[in-house]
C-alpha cells in the first residue's frame, strides 16, 4: 500500500495546499482529502480540481497502511486501513522552533524549491492561499522573512493573484462591521452595458476606520462587476471618500476614479473626492460609469453548441464508452427534454469497478436540475458551479430548448484571460488584416457566402481555422484556406452553389464538399469543412471522427498555434476565436502540443513539431519535448507512406537541413531507421541542391536523393523500404549513391570517353543530381561539359551505313559506333568528313 497524506478535519488553504506540496515532494504517495473541508477550500476544489490529483476517504482501497505523513498538524483522524503498526511522520510548523514560519506550506514550498522543482500556475496559486490565509496576508505577527520569500517564489511560479483574493476570508473589527452593515443598507444595483455595479454611498460621520477591506467585503458578498463605496467623512475639512473593487476587466475602475484626481489600476482604486457633497459625488460617478464598463461576457460566448447528453436509462457501459471515445468528463443527463442529473467519469471509474456496467445511469447520475441560460453572465455560471459542484452545465435557450454545454474548463480559461492575454475565447479581431492579406474579389466572395450561411435555419456559422490564421497573425502570406461550418457543410456548399453557380462534389462520410467555382471566379474551388471532432481507435490509428462545435473541432488539432479561428459571420466577421492559448504560445515562440497522449494518438506529430519550430524558429516547449521523447518508440508503428509523407514536408521546407539535423538532434531519424542520419554531408548535399534547382528537372527527386545517398550503402535498401519510397525514386536514389562513389575517380582533365565509359549506364536525371552534389568546382564543370558534349553528340554513321560498306552485321558494330562516339566526344573529330575518313581508316584496320 502507498504512503498517504493526510491532514486535520475541518481542513483549511493551508492544510490542504502542505497536502498537495507533500505530494510533489513524494510522488509515491496519495494525498487523502478528510471528510470535512472548509467551504471556501470546497469552491476552489470544485473549479480547480481537475488539477489534482486529491482521493477522497471514502475511495481508499481496504489494504493495510504501513506509512502515514501528516501535514500542518501532529496527528489526523483515522482512515481505513491504518494500524497501531502505521508509522506516523508529522511535518507541523506548530512543532518546534526549527519549524517556527507563519504558514505550514511555507516549509513545503521551501523544499520544493531547494530541489528546483517547477509549479504550475494553479499548485502556485493553491499554495500561495495557503500561505495568505495563514498569515494574514502577511500580516499576523507569526509572520517570518521566510514566509515572504516562499510568496515571492509562487508569484515567480505564476500564482494568480485575483484568485488568491477572491477565496480569502478577512474578519472585520467591530467599527468595520458598523460600517460594513450601513454599507450594505445602503447598496444599490444598477446595470451598465450588461454588467452588475453595486453603489453604496453612505455618510460615515467622525468615524476612523481602514475601508479598502469593506470594498472586498461587499464585493464578495453581492458577487458582482464591480463595487463603489461612497463615504462621507467629517473632519476638518469634509470630503468624500471614493473605493473601489472590480472582479473583471471589463470594468475599469481605475478610469473612474480618475475622473475624480484619484488613482489605481483597473481592478483597485480610490479617490478623495473634496468640495462635493455626497449625494453629488454619487450623481457624478454615475454619470461616468458608462464610459468605464464593457458590455458583459455571456455564457453563449464561451459555451460548446450541439451538448451531448445521456438518457437516464442508458446503460453504465454506454457511458464509459463514449468517455473513452471523447475525452470528456461528463454528460448531462436529459429525460423528455429535460436536464435531470449529471454523469461524472468519477462515478462511472467507480461503478466499473463494482462491475455495475449493466445498471442505469440514472442510477449513479448526480441528480439535479441545473442549467444555465446564454444569456447568463460568468459570474452566475461560476456561483452555479461552485453552488452545486458540477464541472459541465447544460444551456438552455427557453424557446430552442438545450442549445450546448459549458464546462470548468470553459469558465476557468475565460476568468484567466485578462490577466494573461491571449487566453479568452474570443481576443480580438482582424477584419483588417484579412482584407490586407485576401484579394478583393475573394474577401467579397467571403461575404457572400457569410451572408448566405446566416440564412439557414437561424444562421450557420463559418470560420477559417488553422494555419491561415496562425500565419496571419505572424505577418506572413496567405495561404489557402478551407471554410470551417459550425453544422451541415454539405448543406452550406448546395445553398452556395445555387447561389453564385458552380457545382458541388461531396465526401458524407466526413460531412465535406468541394465547392468547383465557375470559370472567372476569384478561386477555382473551395473547400466546406463541418466542425468535428476525432478520436484513435489505437495508438498511431487513422482517426476516426464525429461531428461537433467549433471548439471541439479546434481540441481535435496538433499544437494550440493551429487551434486559431477566424469568424465570419456577419456580426462577428474577422474575430479571433483562441481556446487553447494559441496566440499566447505565438507571441512566446513556443511550440506546445494540445493533448498529453497527443504523440500516442499520432506519432506523426513528431516530425510535424519539428517542421513548426524550424520554420519559425520557435522553440519546442518542454513539457512536449518531454512527451516526444516518451512517444519515440511508437514511431515504428506507423506506416512508411505516413512517414514518408511528413518527411516529404520538411524537404519541402526552405531549410530542411536544420529540420533533419534537429530531427537528428532528438533522436528522431534513429527511431524511424537505425541508420538513418543527417549528418554534415547530407545537410552539404541539400544546400547543393537548393543553390542549383534551376538545373535541375525535379526537386522533389533531387532533394531526397542528396539526403539518402549520403547514408551507408549497406543500409540504403532497408532505409528505402522503411520510407515506402516509390521504384522510380528508389531508382533515382540507388543512382546517386553509386555516382557520388564513381564520380570521385574523375579529375578536371579526365577525358570525356573515359567518363562516359563510366557513366554511360546511368539515367539522365540521377546524373545530374550528382553532378550537382560534386564538391570540385572544377570537376563539376569538366562533368556538366561532358553532359553538353553528350547532349550535343549526334554521330552521322548507323548500323545501316555499316552494312552498306559491305560489314557482315555483328558485334563489330557496336565496337565501331563506340569508336566514332569516343573520337566525336573528345574532339577527335567534328566534322562529317572527318567522321568518314575515321571510318575507312577504322574498316581497313
Amino acid at each position: 500500500m502507498p504512503t498517504l497524506i493526510l491532514t486535520h478535519e475541518q481542513a483549511d488553504f493551508d492544510a490542504v495546499a502542505s497536502m498537495w506540496a507533500a505530494h510533489r515532494l513524494y510522488p509515491a504517495t496519495i494525498p487523502v482529502l478528510p471528510r470535512r473541508i472548509n467551504r471556501n477550500v470546497r469552491a476552489f476544489l470544485t473549479l480547480f480540481g481537475e488539477h489534482f490529483n486529491f482521493t477522497e476517504t471514502e475511495d481508499l482501497p481496504r489494504r493495510a497502511v504501513e506509512r502515514v505523513i501528516v501535514v500542518d498538524a501532529q496527528s489526523a483522524s483515522s482512515v481505513k486501513g491504518m494500524t497501531p503498526k502505521t508509522e506516523i511522520t508529522a511535518i507541523d510548523h506548530h512543532d518546534s522552533s526549527a519549524n517556527a514560519v507563519g504558514a505550514n506550506i511555507t516549509l513545503l514550498v521551501e523544499r520544493l524549491a531547494d530541489s528546483g522543482q517547477n509549479l504550475s500556475p494553479v499548485e502556485a496559486t493553491l499554495f500561495l492561499l495557503g500561505l495568505h490565509e495563514d498569515t494574514g496576508s502577511l500580516t499576523y505577527l507569526a509572520t517570518t522573512p521566510r514566509d515572504a520569500r516562499a510568496a515571492a517564489f509562487l508569484l515567480e511560479n505564476g500564482a494568480y493573484l485575483d484568485t488568491v483574493r477572491e477565496f480569502l476570508q478577512h474578519p472585520l473589527t467591530p467599527g468595520q462591521r458598523t460600517l460594513f452593515d450601513q454599507l450594505m443598507s445602503a447598496a444599490e444595483t444598477h446595470t451598465i452595458n450588461g454588467q452588475s455595479i453595486i453603489l453604496a454611498a453612505i455618510d460615515a460621520g467622525e468615524a476612523d476606520e481602514e475601508l479598502s477591506l469593506l470594498a472586498h467585503k461587499l464585493r464578495d458578498t453581492f458577487d458582482v462587476a464591480a463595487v463603489f463605496m461612497l463615504v462621507g467623512l467629517h473632519g476638518h475639512e469634509p470630503r468624500v471618500q471614493l473605493i473601489a473593487r472590480s472582479t473583471t476587466a471589463d470594468v475599469d475602475v481605475g478610469a473612474a476614479a480618475l475622473r475624480f484626481g484619484g488613482g489605481g489600476h483597473n481592478r483597485a482604486a480610490a479617490a478623495l473626492i473634496r468640495n462635493r457633497t455626497l449625494a453629488e459625488a454619487r450623481a457624478a460617478l454615475l454619470d461616468c460609469l458608462a464610459d468605464c464598463v464593457r458590455p458583459a461576457v455571456t455564457v453563449a460566448e464561451i459555451m460548446s453548441r450541439g451538448a451531448q447528453t445521456l438518457d437516464p436509462a442508458a446503460p453504465i457501459r454506454e457511458a464509459a464508452s463514449r468517455m473513452k471515445r471523447h475525452g470528456y468528463e461528463g454528460y448531462p443527463v436529459v429525460a423528455n427534454g429535460r436536464v435531470v442529473g449529471l454523469l461524472t467519469r468519477r462515478a462511472v471509474d467507480r461503478a466499473i469497478h463494482h462491475h455495475l456496467e449493466a445498471q442505469p445511469v440514472s442510477s449513479i447520475m448526480e441528480a439535479g436540475e441545473v442549467s444555465v441560460a446564454p444569456v447568463d453572465s460568468l459570474e452566475h455560471l461560476q456561483r452555479v458551479m461552485t453552488t452545486h459542484g458540477w464541472g459541465q452545465v447544460p444551456v438552455i435557450d427557453p424557446q430552442g430548448g438545450i442549445v450546448g454545454i459549458v464546462t470548468r474548463t470553459d469558465l476557468l480559461k475565460r476568468l484567466a484571460a485578462p490577466a494573461r492575454p491571449g487566453l479568452v475565447s474570443v481576443q480580438h479581431n482582424l477584419a483588417d488584416q484579412l482584407a490586407a492579406a485576401l484579394p478583393e474579389n475573394q474577401l467579397i466572395l467571403l461575404r457572400q457566402i457569410s451572408g448566405i450561411a446566416a440564412q439557414i435555419n437561424g444562421g450557420v456559422s463559418l470560420f477559417i481555422v488553422g494555419g491561415f490564421v496562425r500565419d496571419l497573425l505572424l505577418g506572413l502570406p496567405a495561404a489557402d484556406f478551407d471554410l470551417v461550418v459550425e453544422g451541415d457543410a454539405i448543406a452550406l456548399a448546395r445553398r452556395v452553389a445555387a447561389a453564385l453557380g458552380g457545382r458541388v462534389v461531396t465526401h458524407q462520410r466526413f460531412g465535406t464538399a468541394k465547392w468547383k467555382l465557375p470559370p472567372n471566379a476569384p478561386l477555382a474551388h473551395l473547400d466546406f469543412v463541418s466542425a468535428r471532432t476525432e478520436f484513435y481507435a489505437h495508438p498511431s490509428a487513422l482517426p476516426e471522427v464525429e461531428h461537433a462545435s467549433i471548439k471541439l473541432d479546434l481540441h481535435r488539432r496538433d499544437f494550440t498555434i493551429n487551434t486559431l479561428a477566424l469568424c465570419l459571420d456577419r456580426s462577428h466577421f474577422g474575430d479571433v476565436l483562441d481556446f487553447w492559448g494559441g496566440e499566447r504560445d505565438l507571441r512566446d515562440r513556443l511550440i506546445r502540443v494540445l493533448h498529453s497522449i497527443s504523440f500516442v494518438d499520432d506519432p506523426t506529430r513528431i516530425l510535424r513539431a519539428v517542421r513548426f519550430e524550424q520554420r519559425f524558429g520557435f522553440r519546442i516547449e518542454r513539457r512536449t519535448a518531454e512527451l516526444i521523447a516518451h512517444a519515440l518508440p511508437l514511431l515504428n508503428r506507423v506506416s512508411g507512406d505516413r512517414v514518408r509523407h511528413e518527411l516529404d514536408l520538411i524537404l519541402r521546407e526552405d531549410q530542411p537541413e536544420r529540420h533533419l539535423a534537429r530531427l537528428a538532434e532528438l533522436g528522431i531519424l534513429t527511431e524511424i531507421h537505425p541508420d538513418l542520419t543527417a549528418n554534415h554531408d547530407a545537410a552539404r548535399a541539400l544546400s547543393a541542391i537548393r543553390s542549383q534547382q534551376s538545373a535541375l528537372s525535379t526537386q522533389h527527386s533531387a532533394l531526397w536523393a542528396a539526403w539518402l545517398s549520403s547514408v551507408s550503402s549497406a543500409s540504403l535498401d532497408s532505409i528505402l523500404a522503411r520510407l515506402a519510397l516509390s521504384a522510380k525514386l528508389g531508382r533515382i536514389v540507388r543512382q546517386v549513391a553509386a555516382l557520388r562513389i564513381a564520380i570521385v575517380q574523375f579529375k578536371p582533365d579526365t577525358r570525356f570517353s573515359d567518363m562516359h565509359t563510366v557513366l554511360q549506364t546511368f539515367d539522365p536525371e540521377p546524373l545530374n543530381i550528382a553532378i550537382a552534389l560534386c564538391d570540385d568546382d572544377a570537376l563539376r564543370a569538366r562533368l556538366c561539359q561532358y553532359t553538353e558534349r553528350l547532349r550535343a553528340l549526334k554521330p552521322l554513321a548507323t548500323g545501316d551505313d555499316l552494312k552498306a560498306l559491305g560489314l557482315p552485321p555483328g558485334p563489330r558494330y557496336g565496337e565501331i559506333l563506340a569508336q566514332l562516339q569516343t573520337a566525336w566526344l573528345d574532339g577527335d573529330i567534328a566534322a562529317a568528313e572527318e567522321e568518314k575518313a575515321l571510318l575507312q581508316k577504322i574498316l581497313k584496320g
